[in-house]
């Protein structure tokens, strides 16, 4: 028997097919074979057809059944992953009125802050554990100014995961990590933000019902079935944003865990039991998966858009082939790049910088010294020390780090930039051979509450290595304080 699980990307769609009994992961099919389009009618804007992501779902499941000539019949459950942030509306037909306004969408950015400004820093921080930015409740504001004959035949809104799960099972629902990502949530009433609703001018009806993300959610429709080639009655099982989710994938479920991914954007996000937040502005904080009443769970997560994004701007506009070709350029560079220094903030506005939209910055290349090998290495470097950055302000949120782990993505393959941070957050990385698809997949289990058993099956199937702090530091430290310094210099003159 088996499981499936989707992570819904804004490059492509991940189906991952996994054996129910081991965990173990059979496949994993990328669809479409070329990323992606986003729309960008303006900078700063970007959208994508919700019906294409569908589709590509659709497309990815076929193949996995084709592929492997299993029954529909044997696939026990399905796990969704999904980008986080984004805005479906639909009709009362359950149509999308618009394209989704997506995660790396920063047109919301001063409908956020002025709400934060106006409802009042503490007030957002003690029950919203976030200024409201530009998250999905400020992008369904925007909706209602900007498009006001739209917003009117809003039936619901959704997140990326809740319609693929309404595709597949024909019922709109969210779950309070889902919503608490979208700033819906109050933890201090645990409810829907009424008041954050009223303030936006947002009637509650438009808000979706939740469900426990470890449970029965839906079953697959009949028309699901049709275009999925799923069986019908196939349960959804679990749903999740997609930095929850790599979480998850990783076992990171505990205060002090912290899960990084080194994807388009890149991710430090770190469990506490804490609802205390001292950077509400700078440091998303959400209901992780296993958050309950009973159980205060939550992800504080510090989000650098312009990662892997800026690694690979640098290999489709350099004389290079691929990412290990850059990387070995790389490790012919000292540590510090010979003075080169990249900030690789040019991915819209960044959170950590306080909404700030920086772009990407190279510095202090000299055309006679300086070459494609100083270039890969500041990147990584760049990249890395924009992790660390992230990581200094979660610790002054309270967030002690007692293990890091990773998955094997591009970024965390190489040696440089696992070496960087690991040295100067003095934490050994962890590094797992696994995918939020394949972790979405096992999820389906977790309804089951057997969180000891998942852990063993990530243990058993995905622990690859791991890069510990090197003992020669301070060569490390001083090449990060060069780019910090840069880095301030920078925003002093925005």
């Amino acid at each position: 028997m088996y499981t499936i699980g989707y992570d819904i990307g804004s490059s492509s769609i991940k189906a991952a097919l996994v054996e129910t009994a081991t965990g173990k992961s059979i496949t994993v099919v990328n669809e479409p074979e070329v990323e992606m389009e986003m729309v960008a009618l303006k900078n700063g804007w970007a959208e994508q057809d919700p019906d294409e992501w569908w589709k590509h779902v659709c497309n990815a499941t076929k193949q996995l059944i084709k592929a492997h000539s299993i029954s529909s019949d044997a696939i026990t459950g399905i796990g969704i992953s999904y980008q986080m942030h984004g805005l479906v509306i639909v009709d009362d037909n359950g149509e999308p009125l618009r394209q989704s306004i997506i995660w790396c969408d920063s047109r919301a950015v001063e409908i956020g802050q002025k709400a934060f400004e106006d409802l009042g820093p503490e007030k957002c921080a003690e029950r919203l554990l976030n200024s409201p930015a530009n998250f999905t409740a400020s992008k369904l504001k925007w909706v209602k100014e900007n498009e006001p004959d739209l917003f009117d035949r809003i039936d619901k809104f959704m997140l990326p995961g809740d319609y693929i799960a309404y595709k597949l099972g024909g019922t709109i629902c969210s779950t309070i990590s889902g919503l608490s990502e979208g700033i819906f949530w109050d933890f201090k009433s645990n409810s829907i933000a009424t008041w954050l609703l009223d303030h936006y001018g947002i009637t509650e009806k438009l808000v979706p019902d939740f469900v426990d993300t470890f449970s029965v959610q839906g079953k697959v429709s009949e028309k699901g079935a049709s275009e999925s080639g799923l069986a019908v009655g196939t349960p959804i099982l679990y749903r999740a944003g997609d930095q929850p989710n790599n979480a998850l994938s990783l076992n990171v479920f505990n205060p002090g865990e912290v899960a990084a991914t080194g994807g388009t954007s890149g991710v430090m996000y770190a469990i506490t039991d804490s609802l205390s937040v001292a950077e509400s502005a700078r440091v998303n904080n959400f209901a992780h998966v296993n958050y309950t009443l009973a159980n205060t769970r939550i992800g504080k997560m510090a989000c650098i858009n312009g990662a892997g994004i800026m690694y690979r701007w640098l290999m489709k506009n350099l004389d290079v082939s691929s990412y290990e070709e850059m990387n070995a350029l790389a490790s012919s560079v000292p540590i510090g790049s010979d003075g080169v220094t990249i900030h690789p903030f040019g991915n819209g506005a960044e959170r950590v910088l306080n909404n700030k939209t920086l772009g990407t910055r190279m510095s202090n290349i000299n055309l006679n010294n300086h070459d494609k090998a100083h270039l890969c290495r500041a990147a990584l470097e760049g990249i890395a020390f924009s992790f660390v950055y992230g990581m200094e302000i979660m610790k002054s949120d309270g967030i002690e780090p007692s293990v890091i782990r990773a998955g094997n993505d591009n970024l965390f393959r190489s040696d440089i930039f696992s070496s960087t941070i690991a040295t100067l957050i003095e934490q050994e990385i962890e590094i797992y051979n696994t995918t939020g698809a394949i972790g979405a997949a096992r999820a389906c289990e977790l309804h089951k509450g057997d969180f000891d058993a998942f852990g063993k099956q990530i243990m058993d199937n995905d622990y690859e290595m791991g890069f510990r702090p090197s003992e020669d530091s301070e060569v490390y430290q001083k090449a990060y304080s060069k780019w910090k310094k840069e880095l301030e210099i920078l925003l002093e003159k925005k």
